[in-house]
């Protein structure tokens, strides 16, 4: 076994296929799909899907086909469709030529149905939704046979032509397999093939009124493109006996479905039906919104595909159910982007510094301009020039008059490192009437330029020790920009698991935008889509869309949004000091 195929992932799903091809199963072959339905956005409980479907594939050497199951024209649109195979690909995955629909395999289910019915193995039911239910029974009680189950198949047969030709209103007949409504298994009593849905389809138009079931399109969708292994989510596991009772009733090929857990992640949601009502209901500003879990959402927020990849690897594949911290994922990320995002300096709610002592009035052409490092992980990153001046901005929480016993930051009296820069000490402290802090004075030490970078290059002994480094900017060459700090989307590690409602343990700052930061000039020819570390801040990301969340107008502002915070024990000091 060569280094490449022990680093390879290990888990009960990839032995299963190690097995299948050691036994020329399939004639050696693998071959995944991936089978969205495309009523909505994938979110990052897709993304273990369509790593794993798609991984295997390529581990094997075999195919992966993206397949959306559209068999439900009301609630499928083009959108969603356009947005998952956008996912797909930003994920770096290529289905090549294998996009397949349910849709196109509409007319050959009609004849897979046509066959069961005149094997005596489906008919037609006049019973509506709820009697069905009420005849099912339940998990203690046995169900009951529909009066209708014993039809003559030619009955049922004109039947169901007629219901395909639009006879019948909506609701008023189903086709059911004829199966057992004595099993043990729910799923297994008589299950419902096709329903009546007089709806347009955003493919096949109003070609068909009749539409078949997830358990019965999926099998068959499997066995027309020759798919080998079918990995499906755990909550899939009681289906398998429908999905192999189809496949055996029609002698067709049969491929095998192999259940895993889905993934489950802390302080979110992964229900499509709750993160529609989380879009329709207004709590966010769409599917892309960079709180929601949505791949849309991750990438619009800033996270990398390479992220999203390591964690599907890290998390594994496992047959119980189990919920990942979200702060597993937030620490791949910034592994990640320590690695490739450039440091720059932002000031987030700018306070006024005046260097008292520094020279007035500078000619343009004498600006002083300060080296700063790109990436200390990444040498080939290069630097940049950081212009200084007089007036600089500082964070205001960098700042404290009455300095508590844990507080290292500027105050009266105080020296402090600037980043790049000088040693700077306050010495006066400017307010309003209303006694608020608008501006400090203070003087510069110009021996100490550069004293905390590794492009300095004075004597070790010129350097005095203080106990804080700042970010700053230049006052006259700074860019006014707008941040979006995004959080949590929810309080609670299990939105809805105390309160019976996920929607009460919204966090009420998951978003919190300053209008008025201000960064370097260097950020001036950033990009949709670019990422960087603002210094001791955070890792933040160009918004590709130049509207706030509410619809309000961002006055031709770069916007960036905080992908995710930096590992700062100041936070914590911070939290304990309030």
């Amino acid at each position: 076994m060569n280094m490449e195929e022990k680093e390879r992932p290990v888990d009960f799903i990839r032995e299963i296929i190690r097995e299948d091809i050691k036994n020329n199963k399939y004639g050696g072959r693998v071959h995944t799909r991936f089978p969205p339905e495309p009523n909505g956005y994938l979110h990052i409980g897709h993304a273990k899907s369509i790593c794993l479907n798609f991984g295997i594939a390529e581990e094997f050497k075999g195919l992966c086909n993206l397949r959306f199951d559209d068999t439900n024209p009301t609630k499928e649109e083009q959108e969603y469709v356009d947005s998952i195979k956008e996912d797909v690909r930003w994920l770096g995955f290529d289905w090549q030529e294998r996009e397949y629909y349910a849709s196109d395999y509409f007319e050959k289910l009609y004849e897979y149905a046509v066959e069961l019915i005149k094997k005596g193995s489906a008919y037609v039911c006049d019973l509506s939704a709820d009697e069905i239910r009420d005849y099912r029974g339940t998990l203690t009680e046995i169900g009951k046979d529909s009066p209708y189950r014993n039809r003559p198949f030619e009955e049922n047969l004109g039947l169901f032509e007629r219901m395909r030709k639009g006879e019948f209103p909506d609701g008023s007949r189903t086709l059911r397999a004829k199966i057992d409504m004595r099993s043990g298994n729910i799923n297994m009593r008589d299950p419902v093939m096709y329903r009546i849905l007089h709806a347009e389809h955003h493919r096949t138009g109003n070609k068909w009124c009749i539409y078949p079931m997830y358990d019965y399109a999926h099998c068959l969708s499997d066995s027309i493109e020759g798919i080998t292994h079918s990995i499906c989510t755990l909550e899939f596991e009681d289906h398998r006996p429908l999905y192999d009772w189809f496949l055996d009733q029609l002698g067709v090929y049969h491929p095998q479905q192999i259940e895993f857990a889905r993934l489950n992640l802390s302080r979110t949601v992964l229900s499509k039906r709750k993160l529609i009502q989380l879009v329709q209901e207004g709590h966010v500003s769409g599917w892309d919104d960079p709180r929601m879990p949505t791949l849309s959402g991750i990438r619009r927020r800033g996270y990398t595909p390479e992220t999203i990849r390591n964690f599907c690897d890290r998390i594994g594949v496992a047959k119980k159910d189990s919920t990942v911290d979200m702060a597993l994922l937030e620490y791949l990320l910034r592994e990640d982007l320590n690695k490739r995002a450039q440091r720059v300096m932002a000031v987030l709610k700018p306070l006024r510094v005046v260097i008292i002592n520094y020279p007035e009035n500078q000619p343009e052409n004498q600006i002083e301009e300060l080296d700063a490092i790109n990436n200390p992980e990444d040498p080939g990153m290069g630097t940049r020039k950081v212009p200084f001046s007089r007036v600089l901005y500082i964070e205001q929480d960098d700042f404290r008059e009455e300095p508590p016993k844990e507080f290292f930051r500027l105050a009266p009296g105080r020296e402090v490192r600037l980043r790049y820069a000088y040693f700077i000490k306050c010495v006066d402290v400017i307010k309003d009437k209303s006694g608020k802090i608008i501006e400090l004075h203070c003087t510069y030490d110009p021996a100490t330029r550069g004293g905390d970078s590794p492009l300095w290059v004075g004597s070790s002994t010129d350097r005095r020790k203080v106990k804080a480094t700042l970010h700053w900017v230049s006052a006259s060459h700074s860019i006014e920009a707008e941040v979006r700090l995004y959080d949590h989307l929810f309080a609670v590690p299990d939105p809805g698991e105390e309160t019976g409602d996920f929607k009460k343990d919204l966090n009420p700052e998951s978003l919190v935008i300053l209008r008025s930061c201000m960064v370097e000039p260097y950020l001036a020819a950033a990009k949709s889509g670019d990422i960087y570390q603002f210094e001791r801040q955070g890792y933040f990301c160009v918004d590709p869309d130049s509207s706030l969340w509410d619809g309000s107008s961002t006055g031709g502002k770069t916007v960036f949004n905080r992908t995710t915070t930096l590992r700062d024990t100041w936070a914590k000091i911070e939290k304990r000091l309030k």
